[in-house]
């Protein structure tokens, strides 16, 4: 190797170009990446702003602070669900690094607007079904995260009702006609409740005033409890439907335990704080250079029955201690 003698004179020279340099070398690896955040609801509503701050939980344990090595802009869209395209393209304008998304309905809307910007999905039911995703071990294009892996968890929360209420032979079902990953959860419904006896009376909702003629329908038909599948809308009005659950005495369970937290009776499926702050891991990866088509689909290793006794002292109902037990949370 040849050694070169440097002057004194030089050797200012050469610093200072030196130091030039490396600024310029760091501005890359010094910049600051940019998260999108889109939500449907308002964010005001306390669940919504749970799942934000769930989310920052899990990239702060990462070692990212906001404002210092990471910014988020947040998109809601305040219950009015047909901003989501605008929001999506107001997003990929912004030139986001990366776009976290909650629920299958705003994923689809950034999916169609982007094909280039890496997606992490949270609190989607069926990514496979709605296609979102071509498989869970490899979901191709660009979106990735995690799922709810709600076609599997109907059952069981018909299993549940029956449990509750041993005599009931007609359940109805409360969906919204606009969510895709209902095709999945309808058959798993249907073939769970033919081997439980009992009848499914599917009722429709979109938003609030289709909710209450749909417990109208209930009370027509004489249901004797409520199945509601996961859907965006439904989690908004969760305290409208759990209200109108409890007036009609009707022993309800849904996904979400924000449902019994808002004064519903039951409820069986995946943590959703976990599930956001699991999304900060994609979220890790994709920004230190992994694909979203090569980081499998992640799914929910934990499962929360959580029982509201108020509720059940409401409607007259007593809870078989066989379901105490096994509660992971009880509301009294």
């Amino acid at each position: 190797m040849r050694l070169a003698i440097i002057r004194p004179a030089s050797v200012v020279i050469l610093f200072l170009l030196s130091a030039s340099l490396g600024t310029a070398a760091a501005q890359p690896a010094g910049k600051v990446p940019r998260i999108g955040y889109l939500s449907q609801g308002f964010a005001t509503d306390p669940m919504r702003a749970r799942f934000l701050e769930a989310f920052r939980q899990g990239l702060r344990e990462l070692g990212y602070v906001e404002g210092q090595n990471i910014a988020i802009e947040s998109r809601w869209t305040e219950d009015k669900d047909d901003r989501l395209p605008a929001l999506a393209a107001d997003l990929v304008r912004s030139k986001v690094d990366v776009i976290v998304v909650t629920g299958g309905a705003a994923t689809r809307a950034v999916q169609l607007t982007t094909r280039t910007i890496p997606i992490v999905m949270s609190t989607v039911n069926d990514p496979v079904g709605s296609g979102l995703v071509a498989s869970l071990a490899r979901p191709g294009g660009n979106v990735t995260g995690t799922s709810f892996m709600a076609p599997d968890l109907v059952g069981k929360q018909l299993e549940l009702l029956k449990e509750l209420v041993p005599k009931v032979s007609r359940v109805a079902l409360l969906r919204n006609p606009d969510n895709p990953a209902d095709t999945a959860l309808l058959r798993e419904a249907e073939a769970a409740a033919q081997a439980l006896g009992v009848r499914l009376q599917t009722l429709e909702a979109r938003n609030p005033p289709e909710i209450d003629s749909a417990f109208a329908a209930m009370t027509r038909e004489r249901a004797g409890a409520l199945l509601i599948l996961p859907d965006a809308v439904f989690l908004s009005q969760r305290s409208q439907i759990a209200e109108l659950a409890v007036k009609r005495r009707l022993p309800s369970i849904r996904q979400s335990s924000a449902f019994p937290e808002a004064g519903g009776l039951m409820s069986y499926g995946a943590d959703y704080l976990d599930q956001m702050r699991r999304a900060a891991t994609f979220v890790d990866k994709i920004l230190k250079g992994a694909k979203p088509a090569d980081l499998p689909v992640a799914q929910p290793t934990k499962f929360d029955l959580v029982i509201n006794l108020r509720t059940a002292k409401a409607i007259g109902l007593t809870i078989p201690p066989s379901l105490l037990q096994r509660a992971d949370q009880i509301i009294d």
